[in-house]
């Protein structure tokens, strides 16, 4: 074996490896988004027993998702997908939209099944339906999306593939 292939950016290996720091920078991401849009929507729902949008909790949605998205497109421009070399920002800036747009009407579908169809709206029910299944679902999508359509310049090399 050559110093050449022994490195950790070859082979299935390599693939494995940085398949798996990409993820996990991701998950990470989404973690502290999921935790800003949580922290958002129960405060506007939910804040001192009925919040200022109690009565409007899919418009309190959007503007939890709204916030959240901000924050994870930065985590996610510069950590998750910075070793893709940037291609036009305005390029980006735009489907990154698009597709947030499309997580949130996942998300919004999740949460509006629950009150509408099911007639539940508690602040449990809330949290499982739109914030738990619909984040789920909605991150599902947006990493594919992203990896797929977003973030598609061209690999630079990890400072830490000869780790």
């Amino acid at each position: 074996m050559t110093a050449e292939t022994g490195r950790s950016g070859d082979g299935l290996l390599g693939k494995v490896i940085a398949a798996l720091r990409t993820g996990g920078a991701f998950l990470v991401v989404g973690g502290i988004g999921f935790l800003v849009d949580a922290g958002t929507y129960n405060l506007l729902v939910f804040w001192g027993g009925h919040g200022v949008l109690y009565r409007s909790p899919l418009v309190a949605k959007i503007i939890a998702i709204a916030v959240a998205t901000v924050v994870t497109y930065f985590g996610n421009k510069w950590w998750t997908f910075a070793h893709k070399k940037g291609g036009s920002a305005a390029r980006e800036y735009v489907l990154y939209t698009v597709f947030n747009l499309i997580a949130i009407a996942l998300q919004l579908g999740c949460l509006g099944f629950s009150r509408y169809v099911l007639h539940l709206s508690t602040p449990l029910s809330d949290n499982i339906s739109g914030t738990l299944i619909g984040q789920i679902v909605a991150v599902i999508f947006r990493y594919w999306a992203y990896d797929k359509f977003v973030f598609t310049g061209a690999s630079a090399a990890r400072p830490d593939a000869d780790a």
